[in-house]
Parts: C-alpha cells; structure tokens; sequence
C-alpha cells in the first residue's frame, strides 16, 4: 500500500468517524432512540465515553490531513 492510499484511507476513516461521534453528541436522536428501548438511564454516561471518542477521531483526521499534506 502507497503513502498515497494509507493517508486517503485514514482520512476517510477519521472523516467518517468523527461525523458519527458528532452526530451522536450533538444530536437528540441517539437520546430518543436509549429512550425508546428502555436504556435511557445510560444517557447520563454517553458524554463520558462520546466526547473522548470525538476527540480521537478528531486527532486521527488532522494525523491523516497532515500525512496527506507532508507527502504531496
């Protein structure tokens, strides 16, 4: 595998992960959903375990912007 092609799929998968995350903290719907299926007591913990997941992906989509950036 190229430099090339491992920083494009790290990027992807940094992209991808961090709009999940996003989406998941910032949004009711993940709220609505616990609440529906009788997990809403687990809402309390979710920025515990969301936000640090957000800032790792975070942190993988700048190493793999930078990587992109560093090999052009």
């Amino acid at each position: 595998m190229t430099e090339s092609t491992s920083s494009k799929g790290l990027l992807t998968v940094g992209i991808i992960g961090t709009v999940i995350a996003a989406l998941c903290c910032f949004t009711p719907l993940l709220v609505v959903v616990l609440g529906v299926i009788g997990l809403g007591a687990a809402v309390a913990w979710l920025d515990m375990i969301l936000l640090p997941i957000l800032a790792a992906f975070l942190i993988l989509t700048a190493y793999a912007l930078y990587r992109k950036w560093s090999t052009q």
